[in-house]
């Protein structure tokens, strides 16, 4: 439990982290996932964005929207690093590891009409479907 960080379940955020990928197109792609508590979180986001508080989810893109059209020979792209803070978190974890993808292919609810928010729903409802079809629960 290191920066307060208490238990939390990887492997549902890296499969909603997949799942995300198959829908927006993604087939292939390393990602970078990491869980923190608030003073790193702080840290970050001070460092980053000008504002040392404690936020729920940062993403840094690397191959950014390029991902979507990566050529099938070669390695895969780097997406980048979505990094969750679940002492910020107001959604489920597995709602910020769909937020945080959708960020590093290069959508931006802070400049889009929505489109964003949108897509990130449909997601989230369509992977608990598939994860109460399959017994699995959050």
């Amino acid at each position: 439990m290191a920066d307060g960080v208490g238990p939390v379940d990887l492997d549902a955020l890296a499969g909603r982290v997949r799942f995300t990928c198959a829908r927006v197109g993604v087939e292939r792609a390393t990602v970078g996932l990491m869980v923190i508590g608030p003073d790193e979180m702080a840290r970050i986001n001070g460092e980053h964005r000008d504002k040392p508080t404690p936020t729920d989810v940062l993403s840094f893109p690397v191959d950014g929207p390029e991902a979507l059209d990566w050529p099938d020979d070669g390695p895969p792209p780097e997406l980048g690093d979505i990094i969750i803070c679940p002492d910020a978190a107001e959604e489920p974890l597995t709602t910020l590891a769909v937020h945080g993808l959708l960020h590093l292919v290069g959508y931006d609810h802070e400049v889009d009409d929505g489109e964003m928010l949108a897509l990130q729903d449909d997601i989230v409802d369509a992977a608990d479907a598939a994860d109460a079809h399959s017994g699995d629960t959050e």
